[in-house]
């Protein structure tokens, strides 16, 4: 798998990063819109640690981008995009957190509770199983269960979805399973918050009001540590606001405004 695509025409000064990790091309449909307006970058993660996928994404806006970028991060993207913008401040012009995991664990502890209670009876079962054995699943079996699980998941997540296509073209349990211990660990320790103190620009956190990472979890975290730091919250709106009927063309609206500021 490359790990870039391009949209639009250069200079490439924007760059999209998906979630995950281990499920490269969700944030596409992003891509293409902003490109109406801007060279965009897609950096595709495709190393299984969160020290290799860091040095990854540097190395791609580097070679690519017409620096300093602004990095528009969703869920791990954006944890991601934030420890590149803390580590190579010089190559990073503004940050947007999209629907961000909380920065502090006593955020977290709820976010798979609210899931399940959202779901039917079937869907619940079935995701508490796939959970108890995705831990055993080390090859093509456990892509494919993390693939279920995440559509599972966003059925959770969602406040009110229009019809689209998974764009997901390549999920990954190992990618997933390994970086996702590196970063649960460095939120543990602070250090992920921490991270905050080194970032130079501008950073503007966007959350939808349903999402069941809580926005307090964002917000209020980050406050602490950023000097130039805004928080948007998209009400009508779950985990991936480009598929949201109500919150949709809002969320596009302050991308578009955000870059051109």
């Amino acid at each position: 798998m490359k790990n870039l695509r391009k949209y639009g025409i250069a200079p490439f000064r924007v760059a999209v990063i998906h979630g995950g990790p281990g499920a490269p091309g969700e944030i596409a449909p992003v891509a293409r819109e902003l490109a109406t307006y801007y060279g965009v970058l897609e950096p595709l993660q495709t190393t299984d640690t969160l020290e290799a996928q860091v040095r990854e994404l540097q190395s791609v806006l580097l070679a690519h981008g017409e620096l300093p970028v602004v990095l528009i991060g969703h869920s791990w993207g954006a944890w991601l995009s934030f420890i590149v913008a803390a580590r190579s401040p010089n190559i990073v012009r503004k940050l947007i957190l999209v629907s961000s995991g909380p920065f502090e664990e006593k955020y977290a502890k709820d976010i798979m509770k609210t899931r399940l209670e959202r779901l039917g009876d079937r869907e619940r079962i079935e995701l508490l199983s796939l959970i108890d054995s995705l831990g055993e699943a080390q090859d093509k079996r456990g892509d494919q269960q993390l693939a279920r699980l995440g559509e599972l998941i966003s059925i959770a997540d969602s406040y009110d979805p229009l019809p689209y296509d998974d764009e997901v073209f390549e999920t990954k349990y190992r990618i997933f399973n390994r970086v996702w211990q590196d970063a649960d660990r460095l939120r543990s320790s602070g250090e992920l918050l921490q991270l905050g103190s080194d970032i130079k620009c501008p950073v503007v956190a966007v959350h939808g009001s349903y999402d069941p990472h809580p926005a307090e979890g964002v917000q209020k975290p980050l406050s602490t540590v950023l000097e130039d730091f805004r928080f948007i919250l998209l009400s009508k709106c779950g985990h991936i606001p480009w598929i949201e009927r109500q919150a949709r063309e809002e969320f596009m609206r302050v991308l578009i405004e955000e870059l051109r500021g």
